[in-house]
């Protein structure tokens, strides 16, 4: 007989919340990358995923709204990329699907690497009116992970849907992350391996 599960849920880490609450809000966009990137960089100490990590701010106040890392190996589900979990956090805090929505204040997403191909498609529907970067697509591949492919002029692809993209802010610190990831037992998990 059929079955299959009628609920799907994933949970955050256990340190997550309590990292959260060590943002002092700031109109500094390295700031508040730096904060993003440190979370990445917990998130593979603890060992709870992967080497990448992501928030949604408030563009004008600089307001923390969510915080995401990748849980993908942790919580078996390949969907579960840091921006796509901040998204998602965000999205069940605020009520909605839309962070654009004209009632709510203009969101930023933050990311200590540039979107993969999954990723890029989910930022639109989002809502968010900006993007800033760190770590660039590249620099995920050199470690061996499968970004996926994305159009060529990915930025100018969001500008057209009147998303700013912002990137290369805080490069250096996110690639050490990334570094020490791979430089352990971590898995680089793509796909198809072999």
């Amino acid at each position: 007989m059929f079955s299959q599960p009628h609920k799907i849920e994933f949970s955050l880490p256990e340190w997550i919340n309590e990292y959260s609450l060590t943002y002092q809000t700031t109109d500094d966009l390295k700031e508040r990358m730096k904060f993003v990137i440190q979370a990445a960089k917990i998130n593979v100490e603890e060992k709870t995923g992967g080497p990448f990590a992501a928030a949604i701010f408030e563009i004008e106040t600089g307001k923390l709204v969510s915080l995401g890392v990748n849980l993908v190996m942790t919580q078996g589900l390949s969907i579960l990329h840091a921006e796509v979990v901040a998204i998602s956090v965000a999205q069940r805090k605020l009520g909605g699907y839309d962070l654009g929505a004209k009632s709510l204040p203009r969101h930023e997403l933050l990311t200590s690497t540039e979107p993969c191909a999954m990723c890029l498609g989910a930022i639109p529907w989002s809502g968010v009116k900006k993007m800033v970067t760190a770590a660039f697509d590249q620099d995920a591949r050199n470690i061996g992970f499968d970004e996926g492919q994305k159009p060529i002029d990915w930025v100018a692809a969001l500008n057209e849907r009147n998303i700013e993209v912002i990137r290369n802010i805080e490069r250096d610190e996110a690639i050490k992350v990334m570094q020490l990831y791979s430089g352990s037992d971590n898995h680089i998990y793509n796909p198809r391996e072999g």
